[in-house]
């Protein structure tokens, strides 16, 4: 029964995970879809055999190329030299998407520089690209500081080549823009451009000294004025958590307004408005053209406020900076015509130069908004990379109205420039496709320029006043759209709650005439990365009108939910969209930009008022809520896998003192009878604690992530009861034959431990030793996860003639032997002796079994913690030697109390940490074990290791007295 229950649960875990793991997969497939284009390039790659170890000892390891492109680029260097750094197991290769697009746009024919470069100062981009052969540095800090020593001197000998006074572009791919970041403060550095890189968290955290890099990282970000541009990928990327890729507010200190920090995701990106996975990042067309664009750019800025208007350009997001208004002309001698009070101006495929008048109504509120879209042209300066002659600029006009025609001279209106309060690039869904597009995505051309600007109040002096368009065109595909709105905000105050309550409908007001901008806020709406919402939109059944005129902008919604991130889609009627965002996360400190709750929306739609929105109903994705879920806390489950284990461990201790160790199997039951329901309620009560982002499940008390913690502790009980039936299975077919080791053998793996192979190879050795020891022990049953005990432990009988009392008995019909009484007391007590001993001996033999296989759960579930540096290991032996990588993995004091314990453990007949043998308080270390692992293990796993072996080498110490351990090794 005890079997079958453990079993259950165990399967249950692990129906849970290949749940999670597949709705983890569909995430980048219905949350935030791929519309990227592939880039085609014609390669070639320099190896730069001067940079030898007279630069830097890391020569032999790492090597350095310069990009160029055939048939463009010559193969000296001739202008701003660009270093590329790649991430986790990149490759140099990777430079080669935005280097070409760099040599394409500078040049536009071979050798030949683009009108858009000449005469202007710009040099072309020589880009060189650090070669690491694919190292796993997320995972190892020795290799990350290697790394970055290397890029270091690397920067030295590029800008060898260059006249003094040269500054080198750095850009960096994941990890590579961590090791980038870890260059600064430097004065050779003039601009740093990372995409998909987490800087706010490690995405593996099983390193103490990748966790300094980023504590170094952090205050470089706070103080050094270089600017920093992080571009990342959104839900698509499934590498990385996308809310570690923003970068951290510098806040409000003496540099903070000199210190140029954006962070842009690629589906607010103009031009891409398209999430863009983690390997694809490097090669996506939308961003890596603008990225190569940038850079071309930077090269001729002189300062620090240049290239920060110069990134904002071409890497922009919402909350650009605006060119001063002063410094447009207003067209002289134009005709102006004027429309009726209330009409909007609609202008498609214009031609010609000419200026329209849109009368401001006297009964228009303080707070109206002119409203202007332009498409494939530009309202200057903003507009699509390939932008028709279409062209657009708004004025506020003054003036006494001479005539009641059409027709009026330019003396009788005096204009200025009219200020935009938002000014940006909207997609144009493409009718009746996807968006984006898969393996498309958008065309440069596409676009429709938004300027939205409050309508000025009308001096006194003036009779009249007008909103004025000056169109400048030839008559290409385009259109103008301009109009007052005087829409209010509509607040919802819906909450979480209410939207598990079933879903809730959002109404919207209908209106006489059809709206250009609606703005919908959710103040009380919970804000997470790990939820999804479901936005439905019901609206107007298209007419027969509609199909003859659609609208020229069908309705368009924004999703913003901080100042880096913004969504778009498309309204269909009855079409479902998934509301995702990255604000606030686990792990990540809450700012001033990312608050938990709050998000609003804004819709817009131009045209003739076919297809307009009337209705919402807004529901929990659970699917993919599952799947963010599932990315974020793989971590945590390892982590308070270790402490179920922990638990288990104190509670068998504690039964051990009155005087018999459970099973493993008697152990688990127990745990999830007895002690798994209570933590499951401590666990929500602690996750309602508001704790730093760094302990615990990292959700800072938010209510409703509280229950989180005991579906995660179930989850994390199951697996500990799926690992004890492998680790059975495992023991039932062990046939290793393993020499008794002796001290010699332990200071010989400590020596090799000291000088050659890193401590976790001999964790992992320690734990093959110790799966030998007990399965050696075990007794075979018919079944799988059976263990010893003392019915099934082989005694000796007693002789059915021995009687306590003395007497014999009188059915043998034998001679009498003659044997003095004293004799006969002898013999028995002897004999006594001997079944005591031999039962002693079995019960002993289980004893120190059950203590062994709790030591092997527990070992078993600290692998995973010192795994990912020996896949490192096994990776780089053929590129860095056998020291190189790995100088600060040598600790043998972290491996140490587990040879000597899997030493001590193979050779003792009696348990060895047991309650007797250790005291009456040794076994609360376990319950320090535990709580490091629940409270620190998911934010810092690489702690419950540490404090883990420092209890194991405390109870040794305090356990194995000098003279015991000497006849330990005696016998």
């Amino acid at each position: 029964m005890t079997n079958t229950f453990t079993a259950t649960l165990g399967l249950f875990s692990l129906i849970l995970i290949y749940i999670c793991y597949h709705a983890a997969n569909d995430v980048r497939l219905t949350v935030s879809p791929q519309g990227c284009r592939m880039s085609w390039m014609s390669p070639s790659y320099l190896l730069q055999h001067e940079f030898n170890t007279s630069w830097t000892p890391l020569a032999h390891r790492y090597s350095l190329w310069l990009y160029r492109e055939v048939g463009w680029d010559p193969n000296q260097v001739m202008g701003v030299p660009v270093l590329f750094i790649p991430g986790n197991a990149g490759s140099s290769h990777q430079v080669r998407s935005i280097a070409s697009s760099a040599s394409r746009q500078y040049f536009s024919s071979p050798f030949v520089i683009s009108d858009d470069f000449t005469g202007r100062g710009i040099q072309s981009l020589d880009f060189f690209a650090v070669e690491f052969n694919e190292d796993l540095s997320a995972f190892h800090g020795p290799t990350l500081e290697s790394q970055i020593e290397y890029s270091a001197a690397a920067i030295r000998y590029i800008l060898s080549h260059y006249p003094p006074n040269t500054q080198i572009i750095v850009m960096g791919h994941s990890m590579g823009g961590i090791v980038g970041t870890a260059l600064l403060p430097s004065d050779d550095i003039s601009a740093l451009i990372t995409m998909s890189t987490p800087h706010m968290l490690p995405p593996a955290r099983f390193d103490a000294r990748v966790d300094e890099v980023y504590r170094r990282n952090a205050e470089s970000l706070a103080n050094d004025p270089t600017p920093v541009v992080s571009i990342c990928g959104g839900a698509t990327d499934m590498m990385i958590p996308s809310e570690s890729c923003i970068l951290p507010d510098p806040g409000d200190g003496n540099l903070g307004s000199a210190i140029y920090r954006r962070t842009v995701f690629t589906s607010a990106l103009e031009g891409a408005w398209t999430g863009v996975g983690h390997r694809e990042m490097v090669w996506c067309h939308q961003v890596r053209w603008r990225v190569a664009r940038a850079a071309l750019e930077l090269g001729g800025a002189k300062s620090d406020v240049e290239m920060g208007v110069i990134l904002d350009t071409w890497l922009s997001r919402d909350g650009r900076l605006f060119p001063s208004a002063a410094g447009i002309d207003i067209p002289e001698a134009a005709t102006y015509e004027a429309l009726p009070e209330g009409m909007s101006l609609v202008l498609k495929n214009p031609a010609g130069s000419r200026t329209y008048l849109l009368p401001i109504p006297r009964t228009l509120e303080t707070n109206a908004t002119f409203v202007l879209f332009v498409s494939r042209g530009r309202i200057p300066p903003i507009a699509p990379q390939h932008s028709t002659n279409l062209q657009a600029l708004p004025y506020f006009c003054v003036g006494r109205e001479t005539s009641p025609t059409i027709q009026q001279s330019s003396e009788s209106v005096s204009c200025v420039p009219l200020e935009p309060s938002t000014l940006k690039l909207l997609p144009s869904p493409i009718p009746g496709k996807p968006f984006p597009v898969p393996d498309e995505g958008s065309d440069e051309s596409d676009g429709v320029v938004l300027f939205e600007a409050m309508v000025p109040r009308t001096p006194g002096d003036a009779e009249d006043a007008w909103i004025g368009v000056h169109v400048n065109a030839d008559g290409e595909d385009g259109w103008v759209f301009g109009g007052f709105d005087e829409t209010r905000t509509v607040q919802s105050d819906i909450g979480i709650f209410d939207v598990l309550a079933g879903g809730t409908k959002i109404l919207l007001q209908p209106t006489e005439r059809s709206l250009v901008r609606r703005h919908i806020t959710f103040p009380k709406l919970l804000s997470n990365v790990l939820f999804v919402y479901t936005l439905t939109p019901k609206s107007d059944r298209p007419t027969s009108s509609c199909t003859h005129s659609p609208p020229l902008l069908p309705p368009l919604l924004v999703h913003k939910s901080h100042p880096a991130e913004s969504h778009y889609y498309r309204l269909e009627h009855e079409t479902s969209i998934a509301l995702h965002t990255h604000a606030s996360a686990p792990f990540i400190p809450l700012s001033r930009y990312s608050p938990s709750y709050s998000s609003e929306f804004w819709i817009y739609s131009a045209g003739t008022g076919c297809e307009d929105v009337n209705e919402f109903t807004l529901n929990i994705d659970w699917w993919t809520t599952i799947g963010r879920i599932a990315t974020r806390y793989p971590t945590t489950l390892i982590s308070w896998g270790v402490g179920v284990v922990a638990l288990l461990m104190f509670q068998a201790w504690r039964e051990s003192g009155k005087g018999s160790m459970p099973s493993v199997q008697d152990s688990l039951v127990a745990f999830i009878c007895r002690l798994l329901p209570r933590l499951l309620a401590a666990s929500f009560v602690v996750a309602l604690l508001p704790l730093s982002p760094n302990y615990y499940l990292g959700t800072q008390g938010e209510t409703f992530l509280g229950f989180l913690a005991p579906v995660l502790l179930v989850i994390a009980t199951g697996l500990v009861c799926a690992s004890w039936w492998l680790i059975l299975l495992l023991m039932r077919y062990d046939d290793l034959s393993m020499p008794r080791s002796t001290v010699i053998s332990l200071i010989l793996i400590s020596f090799l431990v000291f000088v050659v192979v890193p401590w976790q190879i001999a964790f992992m050795g320690c734990w093959l030793i110790h799966l030998h020891t007990c399965a050696s022990s075990a007794h075979l049953k018919p079944y799988p996860g059976s263990v010893p005990s003392l019915q099934s432990t082989p005694v000796e009988s007693l002789p059915l003639r021995e009687r306590f009392d003395g007497r014999e008995d009188d059915s043998q019909d034998t001679e009498p032997n003659e044997i003095e009484p004293s004799e006969e007391r002898e013999n028995q007590d002897a004999g006594r002796a001997r079944s005591l001993a031999t039962i002693t001996d079995a019960l002993g033999a289980t004893q120190v079994y059950h203590e062994n296989t709790h030591l092997l759960l527990l070992m078993t579930w600290l692998l995973p913690l010192s795994m990912p540096v020996l896949a490192v290991w096994v990776r780089t032996l053929m590129t860095a030697g056998y020291t190189a990588p790995f100088n600060g993995d040598h600790n043998v004091f972290k491996v140490v109390p587990f040879l000597v314990l899997v030493e001590f453990t193979s050779r003792r007949k009696s348990a060895l940490l047991s309650h007797q043998n250790a005291g009456s308080y040794l076994h609360w270390g376990y319950l320090i074990i535990a709580c490091v692992s629940f409270f620190l293990g998911s934010r810092e796993a690489y702690r419950v290791f540490d404090v883990a072996s420092m209890y194991i080498g405390w109870a040794l110490v305090v356990t194995i007295s000098p003279v015991r351990f000497a006849r330990g090794f005696a016998t």
